[in-house]
């Protein structure tokens, strides 16, 4: 009776990956996953476009493997408990890889559920190093730089081209914002003649920061990095500005997006934050921009060249491969070079990506401006 029953659990599974368009014939799944609705969907909802775009691309003109690409769209609100479940979905979809997910958090808890079906992960903005560094998620690849080195970028701008002595550290504690700035702290602690006043952690979702503002006006600080998210950045720069405490105010990619503009308003003048570097002249990125104009009525938003190339890094992979095994992906995936809006990019064997960087940019009338 039991091999009856692994007979018919085989032969039912075996089913559903032909029916589900895994087997020979039928549509090839990729899926999407990110932060779609709530306070970080600008950071999601560019890469759901992205990938809409790079399928539809590829399936005018005939697919890949002779197989037209079908997208699976999961949101996980950018909350780690939230993520498993939508990894779950994913998998019972049976996509044969995944664009996402957006937060670091969220991409950990969901990465080892991906592990264990074998399904390739590929984000365009989950910058937490041990995501590849550890080697505990040899399925993962990103398209973006990890933390420790746009914090290397960070600190080296504030020691030695703003000249910086005295700086406080906060940080949202979760995984991507505190580790941001744990990776700042280090280095600070190693520049000579520089003193890391405060370094704290801000409670996520409060409306009043005043407390924490007025321990770094009476720390003496000089400016603030912040590790963290657009919410409670700009919350904490229209606040600090508002008390007259005007010193230089420092973020991550978490807070190089326009949200953050738009709702701090005047009070984000002059802020800096580190992002991805400016490829926006390249001309697939050009053309990548208009097609995005021509098809949704606006500008693109955060980590759309991120997921635009972590998109056609997939299905090249995929097309060099001459399959959707997951091995095969892999291999791909760290052999072959393809043109993307970043440039030509590969990845190492940890998964990052080969031939991307971080740059400083400061909002300048209303916009950021990459810092040359």
């Amino acid at each position: 009776m039991k091999k009856l029953l692994v007979l018919l659990l085989i032969s039912f599974v075996t089913f559903g990956a032909f029916a589900n368009g895994q087997g020979e014939t039928g549509t090839i799944k990729i899926g999407v996953a990110g932060a779609h609705s709530g306070d970080l969907a600008s950071y999601g909802l560019p890469s759901v476009k992205a990938a809409e775009l790079v399928v539809e691309m590829y399936n005018a003109n005939g697919g890949v493997l002779g197989r037209q690409i079908e997208l699976v769209i999961e949101d996980d609100v950018c909350k780690p408990e939230v993520a498993t479940n939508t990894a779950a979905k994913l998998i019972g979809e049976n996509v044969v890889a995944v664009i996402g997910h957006i937060c670091s958090g969220a991409t950990k808890s969901a990465l080892g559920i991906y592990k264990d079906e074998n399904i390739i992960t590929v984000s365009p903005s989950a910058t937490n190093p041990p995501l590849t560094k550890s080697g505990d998620y040899p399925n993962f690849f990103r398209t973006i730089a990890p933390d420790d080195a746009q914090a290397d970028v960070e600190v080296d701008f504030a020691v030695n081209t703003l000249g910086l002595k005295k700086i406080a550290v906060l940080h949202d504690k979760g995984d991507y914002g505190k580790g941001f700035a744990e990776f700042c702290n280090a280095l600070l602690e190693n520049e000579s003649g520089v003193e890391v006043v405060m370094f704290e952690g801000i409670q996520v979702g409060a409306v009043d920061y005043s407390a924490i503002i007025n321990k770094v006006a009476n720390s003496g600080a000089e400016a603030l990095i912040f590790g963290g998210y657009h919410p409670e950045a700009s919350k904490l720069i229209s606040q600090m500005k508002k008390k007259n405490l005007d010193i230089p105010f420092l973020s991550d990619d978490g807070v190089k997006d326009d949200t953050f503009i738009k709702v701090a308003g005047e009070y984000s003048e002059g802020a800096y934050a580190t992002g991805p570097v400016d490829t926006t002249s390249n001309p697939l990125a050009i053309k990548a921009t208009e097609d995005h104009i021509a098809k949704y009525g606006e500008e693109p938003g955060a980590f759309f060249l991120n997921a635009y190339a972590a998109t056609l890094a997939v299905i090249n992979a995929i097309e060099k491969a001459g399959s959707t095994d997951y091995a095969a992906i892999d291999a791909a995936l760290k052999s072959e070079y393809v043109d993307t809006p970043l440039g030509k990019i590969s990845f190492d064997q940890n998964g990052d990506a080969i031939g991307v960087g971080f740059a400083i940019y400061q909002v300048q009338n209303g916009s950021y401006v990459e810092l040359k």
